[in-house]
């Protein structure tokens, strides 16, 4: 269904994708399952390293992702195996998103947050250095590595890196890690001599279906509606960038090929974040889909007391929508109407690999049409 034409918005087409080797780290996650099912619907040939998926039921599973991937089941830590079967996939592309990514469990475990999180980008960025066959190296990251001053206003790529809890400030060292590695071994200065682009990606809060994470929104509200339970949430006054899965991962795409054509032009950070008016608050989200499920939907605050978080995030995307021609295709409305329509699918024992690639496939059909009305 999904490769029978070519991706026209994005720049993306099957000639470029199609037979490419990439290597997806955190495979087996959220975002990694929709990532692996796009890339394998555009034709690359994928090899995955993660750790098993995170949370059962998972979307990794669900969609038999491991018959569509090379699957290798292996921690980020482990420096020897990952060099080991980096250089074994031969990958053109690398993505890298393996992580603990919870900023709950960052302050539960410290320590092993910031192994994963740092540790893991500086063994992968070991391992690519003995690999000869990268071209393209994307490290995501998130949009809490920012100093977060709870400005009105988003983040751009040039401001201050901080964090205030682990999680946060792991991932704004990984961003440290990455720009050192950067200029010391894969300095675009020197591109004729390594032949490697590589760049970072923040990212705002993905949400899509087939999530399960724990401490997260989205599933714990699909949670609670599926067992007919009230929805409960913690900072219902929080503003966050919402968006859907597939708007960071278009970005993800777009810069990697963009790296392997013209990789000293694009290694630098980016921002992929949704537009302004669909940064919404937690109640406000929560309240969407319970008028959308419509059906025993219903939530209440929790009053107790939780580990800060930041109440306001913004993620400034100037820089990828001009250079890179990327913008939001779908709203914060559309991207909960998808969610309940893929939960209400699994719900109802449908093929959620099928429900994922029609999903896709509509994005890309939005974003054509989106693109067609950026050149009138």
């Amino acid at each position: 269904m999904y490769r029978q034409g070519p991706m026209k918005g994005l720049e993306m087409s099957l000639e470029f994708w199609e037979g490419k080797r990439v290597l997806v780290t955190g495979h087996t996650g959220f975002k990694g399952s929709w990532l692996c099912l796009w890339l394998n619907a555009l034709g690359a040939e994928v090899t995955g390293y993660a750790l098993n998926p995170p949370t059962d039921p998972n979307l990794f599973e669900l969609c038999g992702t491991d018959k569509l991937v090379k699957s290798i089941i292996a921690d980020v830590r482990d420096a020897d195996k990952l060099q080991k079967e980096m250089i074994a996939a031969k990958p053109e592309i690398i993505i890298h998103m393996a992580a603990q990514p919870l900023v709950r469990d960052s302050y539960k475990m410290p320590a092993e947050t910031y192994a994963i999180n740092v540790m893991g980008t500086v063994n992968l960025l070991e391992a690519v250095r003995k690999c000869k066959s990268a071209k393209s190296v994307i490290n995501v990251t998130t949009d809490k590595c920012y100093e977060n001053k709870e400005w009105i206003w988003g983040y751009r790529e040039n401001e201050p890196l901080g964090g205030y809890d682990p999680y946060s400030n792991s991932k704004a060292c990984s961003e440290l890690v990455t720009a050192a590695y950067r200029n010391s071994f894969f300095n675009p200065g020197n591109y004729s001599l390594h032949g490697v682009g590589v760049a970072s990606a923040r990212a705002g809060n993905v949400i899509g279906g087939g999530d399960w994470g724990t401490d997260r929104l989205i599933p714990d509200c699909v949670r609670a509606i599926l067992r007919g339970e009230r929805i409960v949430i913690r900072n219902p006054k929080a503003i966050r960038p919402w968006q859907h899965v597939l708007e960071p991962l278009r970005g993800y795409l777009l810069l990697a090929q963009k790296l392997y054509k013209d990789g000293p032009g694009h290694a630098e950070a980016w921002n992929f974040g949704p537009d302004e008016s669909d940064a919404k608050t937690v109640e406000w989200v929560v309240k969407k889909i319970c008028a959308l499920w419509r059906e025993n939907a219903s939530y209440e605050i929790d009053q107790e007391e939780h580990p800060h978080e930041a109440s306001s995030l913004k993620l400034d995307c100037a820089k990828a929508r001009s250079r890179l021609d990327w913008q939001p295709v779908w709203n914060l409305d559309s991207a909960l109407d998808k969610i309940v329509e893929w939960t209400i699918a699994y719900q109802k024992g449908q093929d959620v690999r099928e429900v994922c690639l029609k999903q896709i496939d509509e994005y890309m059909q939005a974003e054509s049409s989106k693109g067609k009305g950026r050149n009138c």
